[in-house]
């Protein structure tokens, strides 16, 4: 019996598929799930999650969120996701470089969270643009 599995971010459904299993980095660390998994919610770190059906895997970079488990679902909304395979390691590269410049060019506090929100996520994406060239 697989797993019912959606990645949801503000602007979309990400995914929306079957799986064996997903593993999701949390705040307190790696978890495996599987079908029948107990009950859970908790928060998904910054990090890459891999899905596992039918003997292939899918990674996926999430900026932070939350999972919601269930014996037969697995619901993950994340204020940012992108899919290996959209993920493109040259605009992550000039992403990073201008947050690296706005976190220099600090006005406020907001500002640098902004800068520095953008800044994690062009490292996430040139890290699984990265693993889908090596993958290939």
């Amino acid at each position: 019996m697989p797993l019912h599995i959606q990645i949801i971010t503000p602007e979309r459904t990400l995914l929306d598929t079957e799986a064996d299993e997903i593993i999701v980095p949390t705040t307190t660390g790696e978890l495996s799930i599987l079908p029948n998994h107990v009950n859970l919610v908790t928060q998904v770190a910054s990090g890459i999650l891999v899905i596992k059906a039918k003997g292939k895997e899918e990674s996926i970079a999430v900026d932070g969120g939350f999972i919601e488990v269930t014996e037969k679902s697995v619901t993950i909304l994340s204020d940012y996701a992108i899919h290996a395979r959209e993920a493109s390691a040259i605009q992550a590269e000039e992403a990073k470089k201008r947050a690296e410049k706005a976190m220099k060019e600090k006005k406020s506090l907001e500002d640098f969270a902004t800068a520095e929100a953008a800044f994690r996520r062009a490292i996430l994406e040139l890290k699984i643009a990265g693993k889908i060239r090596t993958a290939k």
